[in-house]
């Protein structure tokens, strides 16, 4: 059951592992059609973050988190039907064909029978695997088995797609056509995503982003982001994302390092 419009809610979220502190009051809140995205480089907390959020991993006293208006993890079930996710790694079955994967999981998600097969031919030809969808997975390329695996993200039409590097390994061509149809399953179907990255290049595509590094160190409209630190440097040139994040990083870092706040 889908309760509101706030789609995301994280609040005071922290996780430690031992003595490393992974995520450090983390704040975000994502709405309806809306896509975020979380970019930072390779262990920042993105991973970790969204581990958390489905339930995977349970978080430091305190953290308070709702998805369509439900407490998580306590009813996580209630929202599941909902939730598209791709891993980071590959889940799937390698031993099955790309069609026999999709197959599995669509009897998972219990979508009508009638409906079925269309889905599977519209993720498909969507993630251009038509023409190889009854070859093993184990016998495709890296690329190929990260397709498949958005394809089953995508099967039952989510509300909340939450995607960990979607796009690595995958060739740029094929990475324009994922963003067009993120673009698209948000503003024409209404669906929020969460996406993480860390190619900045991708976060100018996004309606939101949040740089992490343990916490939000900076969160707004790309563009926004990009004219603020324009002004900031007092250039008539628009930086690009990678400026943009190595600034509030390296901001980030100084005050952390004095014992303050950005």
């Amino acid at each position: 059951m889908i309760k509101n419009d706030l789609v995301v809610s994280i609040h005071n979220l922290s996780k430690t592992f031992g003595d490393f502190r992974a995520l450090e009051d983390l704040e975000i809140t994502i709405n309806k059609g809306e896509i975020f995205g979380l970019i930072g480089p390779n262990g920042s907390g993105k991973t970790t973050t969204i581990n958390i959020l489905l339930g995977l991993l349970k978080a430091d006293h305190g953290a308070k988190m709702e998805i369509f208006g439900h407490p998580v993890p306590l009813e996580l079930p209630k929202v599941f039907p909902f939730i598209g996710y791709m891993p980071q790694d590959i889940s799937l079955y390698m031993d099955l064909s790309i069609l026999q994967n999709l197959r599995f999981f669509a009897n998972l998600y219990d979508i009508n029978s009638n409906n079925k097969n269309n889905y599977i031919d519209e993720i498909l030809e969507l993630v251009d695997l038509t023409e190889f969808k009854n070859r093993q997975l184990n016998k495709c390329s890296g690329g190929m088995q990260r397709r498949t695996s958005l394809a089953v993200a995508l099967l039952h039409k989510p509300k909340l797609l939450i995607l960990d590097e979607p796009t690595v390994g995958v060739d740029p061509d094929l990475r324009y056509v994922f963003w067009e149809y993120f673009e698209k399953i948000s503003k024409e179907q209404g669906a929020s995503i969460l996406i993480t990255t860390h190619y900045l290049a991708e976060s100018v595509k996004c309606d939101k982003i949040g740089f992490i590094n343990k916490k939000i160190i900076k969160y707004g409209i790309p563009l926004d982001l990009q004219n603020e630190l324009k002004t900031i440097n007092n250039t008539p040139k628009l930086p690009d994302m990678e400026e943009v994040f190595m600034y509030w990083n390296h901001k980030h870092k100084k005050a952390r390092d004095l014992g303050g706040n950005v």
